[in-house]
């Protein structure tokens, strides 16, 4: 096989193939046996041939494009920079929690404090509320007391000393200073005459039969009740009408 004139000489590489045995019948052969036994063998060199990856080369992965078509492949770079991001990622992932766990154990405690808060305000209420009207209890017969006074003023003749009237003024100043400050501690009188009988709110002592008033309905108040917010003090004493 005669060698390629139009290759690259380079690349080729004539080998000749000698039997030794046979090396004085060859000398002494036809020439067109010799010929033959001189043909020329080549070896071709392949340029290229795949490359030996190195294994310490960082791995190829394929790149993505922007419309998610995978791209041309590019390394990657491994090693301590792979390991601190996936470090750096762990450690934000821990911080995350944690922030989150302290921003609900906050809005517990809030809520605690606040419930407390409520809690501690009802109780103050409750132990003012009950102190006035355990006060205010205690002062409501002198406040009657004061008040059957000053009615027995309608009684009076005018002919009666100026003195016993001094007197009585003196009295009516009392009255109306210890019932403002019945009012200003939140001491509210109950409305009764003229109203409808409830019994939450009054006490039947009398009844008359009466066409005047409609059945039920409060002639006259007899002894004043009051409240204290939604608690009651005293109930009113009544006189209240029926029907006939």
């Amino acid at each position: 096989m005669a060698p390629d004139k139009n290759g690259d000489s380079g690349n080729r590489i004539p080998i000749n193939f000698v039997d030794s045995n046979n090396e004085t019948d060859a000398n002494a052969s036809s020439p067109a046996l010799e010929s033959d036994d001189d043909q020329e063998f080549t070896v071709e060199v392949v340029d290229d041939l795949p490359e030996v990856y190195d294994l310490d080369s960082p791995s190829i992965h394929p790149v993505p494009q922007a419309d998610g078509a995978s791209g041309s492949t590019g390394p990657l770079s491994g090693g301590p920079e792979v390991a601190e991001l996936v470090a750096t990622r762990a450690e934000l992932k821990r911080l995350e929690a944690e922030v989150k766990d302290l921003r609900d154990g906050l809005a517990r405690r809030q809520a605690d404090f606040e419930n407390y808060r409520k809690r501690i305000e009802r109780e103050r209420v409750g132990t003012h509320d009950r102190v006035v009207a355990d006060i205010a209890a205690k002062l409501l017969p002198v406040l009657d007391n004061l008040k059957r006074a000053l009615d027995t003023e309608a009684s009076i003749e005018a002919a009666e000393s100026d003195e016993f009237r001094h007197f009585l003024s003196g009295v009516d100043l009392i009255y109306k200073q210890l019932y403002g400050l019945l009012d200003s501690l939140g001491v509210k009188p109950v409305q009764a005459e003229g109203e409808q009988f409830d019994p939450h709110l009054h006490e039947a002592v009398v009844t008359e039969p009466t066409d005047e008033f409609e059945p039920d309905m409060v002639m006259q108040e007899i002894v004043r009740g009051f409240t204290l917010g939604d608690r009651l003090i005293r109930p009113a004493l009544v006189k209240v009408s029926v029907r006939k």
